[in-house]
C-alpha cells in the first residue's frame, strides 16, 4: 500500500513540476515577440500531429488512403469551420456528415 502512494506521489511530482517550474520562472516577465508567436504555432501543431494520422492513413501497416470517409467528410467539415468560425455548428456538421458516410459509403 506504501509503495502504490510513493508511486502517486511521484507520479504527481513528475506531472506537476514541468507545468509548474515555466510558470513560475516566466510570470510577471514579457516574452519576447518572436516567442509569442512561436508559441501560438503549438497547438495547431498538436492538433494537426494527432488528427493527420486518422484522416490520412488506413490498414495494417499504415498506408496512405484519402478516399476514407474519415477524410472525405473532414474535407466539407473544415469548410464549414473556415466559413461560420462556430464550433458548434463545425461539431454538428462533422457529426452529421459522419453519419451520413457511414449509411452510405460503408455499406458492404
Amino acid at each position: 500500500m506504501t509503495d502504490h502512494l510513493l508511486l502517486f506521489a511521484a507520479m504527481g511530482v513528475v506531472t506537476y513540476l514541468p507545468r509548474w517550474i515555466p510558470l513560475y520562472l516566466l510570470a510577471g516577465r514579457r516574452l519576447p515577440g518572436i516567442w509569442v508567436e512561436w508559441l501560438e504555432l503549438i497547438p495547431p501543431a498538436i492538433l494537426s500531429a494527432l488528427i493527420a494520422p486518422a484522416l490520412l492513413t488506413a490498414g495494417s501497416p499504415r498506408h496512405f488512403d484519402f478516399l476514407t470517409p474519415e477524410f472525405l467528410v473532414a474535407l466539407p467539415t473544415f469548410a464549414v469551420a473556415w466559413k461560420t468560425r462556430s464550433l458548434a455548428v463545425t461539431v454538428l456538421t462533422g457529426m452529421f456528415l459522419y453519419w451520413l458516410a457511414g449509411l452510405y459509403l460503408c455499406q458492404g
